[in-house]
């Protein structure tokens, strides 16, 4: 009830303002706090990494690693935070962030504010993790090398995360996403992979690459040895909305994306072996379980917090479990890909 209240007034105000007030909430441990949630059933591994269970945060929601401990309480079995650039930097002009309450969605336009890979990874260093905590790579606006970028934040934030995420499908930096193209991609991976350590690398992707870009980035990602392809980040589309914000420029999130980005994860899962965690649109375990059986061998999620509060983590981890049982599955590591044929 006090969350359900909570959401009610941070709704009435900014969503730029109302997402600050709820990491301020979360940091004074105002925020249900449930511990980790798993079961023979939800325990997993994802890129040597032992999870609690296959729920993550998606990077964005923690942009500068000022609440790690709380949310790693929440009931994720895994977390990510960030982007980070190498230098600090604003982001674009506000308003940048808009509620499509209509359409449980949400646009973006932030441009990869943050306080700057320094400030970052000295917090990251600080954390105590408790379970899997990694870090989304970005590059700064101003750059005249982006790849280089990515391998810089890479290098100096190598020692104090469990994984890194190679960001190039935000649809707010200009030209980040034609580093989506089979020869930069894989120039940018193997400076990156070049200085990571023994870090994973994860690589995400936008939702509206063709048939052959998805089959170039399975093939890159192969090639390059990165450990996982998280699938995927916001949409340009904006099919179907009804909220008055739906013309805003930006990456759309949130129950709309739900379908496209668990059929791109289908069609990847059947051109490589690389594991593949599902995001996008994810607001039920029904949902996150249908990625599941589609092909990722974990999710994330993030937009749907701002609708149903950090309650709705562990309720959905819980309902996989469930589910799984229904469905007979010992672990979930056994229903992965096991319904993909209705998602080709």
């Amino acid at each position: 009830m006090i969350e359900a209240i909570g959401l009610k007034a941070l709704h009435r105000i900014d969503p730029e303002a109302a997402h600050g007030l709820a990491i301020r909430a979360l940091r004074a441990g105002l925020t249900p706090c449930p511990g980790p949630v798993s079961s023979a059933r939800l325990a997993t591994t994802l890129a040597g990494m032992t999870l609690a269970n296959p729920v993550g945060l998606a990077a964005g929601f923690d942009k500068n690693a000022t609440a790690i401990a709380p949310l790693s309480a929440a009931g994720f079995g895994f977390i990510e935070v960030g982007a980070a650039t190498p230098l600090p930097q604003p982001g674009n002009e506000k308003p940048r962030l808009f509620r499509l309450t209509e359409d449980r969605a949400a646009i973006n336009r932030f441009g990869f504010n943050n306080e700057g890979m320094d400030a970052i990874c000295a917090r990251l260093a600080a954390a105590k993790r408790t379970i899997p905590v990694g870090l989304n790579l970005g590059a700064n606006k101003t750059s005249t090398d982006r790849a280089a970028d990515f391998a810089r934040v890479m290098e100096a934030a190598r020692d104090h995360v469990d994984f890194a995420t190679v960001n190039v499908s935000s649809p707010n930096t200009e030209r980040l996403r034609d580093l989506q193209g089979k020869a930069a991609l894989a120039g940018l991976l193997e400076g990156v992979m070049a200085v990571r350590g023994t870090t994973p690398v994860m690589l995400k992707i936008a939702p509206d690459l063709t048939e052959e870009e998805i089959s170039d980035v399975a093939q890159v990602a192969t090639e390059a040895g990165v450990s996982a392809i998280i699938a995927t980040n916001t949409t340009l589309s904006r099919e179907g909305l009804k909220s008055a914000h739906k013309g805003e420029a930006g990456g759309l999130s949130g129950a709309p994306l739900f379908e496209k980005s668990t059929r791109v994860l289908a069609r990847l899962s059947t051109l490589t072996q690389v594991p593949i965690i599902g995001v996008g649109g994810i607001s039920t375990a029904d949902h996150a379980y249908a990625k599941i059986c589609a092909g990722a061998c974990a999710v994330q999620l993030y937009t749907a917090l701002v609708y149903g509060g950090l309650s709705m983590v562990a309720e959905i981890a819980r309902g996989i479990d469930a589910l799984l049982a229904r469905d007979g599955f010992a672990n979930v590591s056994e229903a992965i890909g096991s319904k993909r044929e209705e998602w080709l």
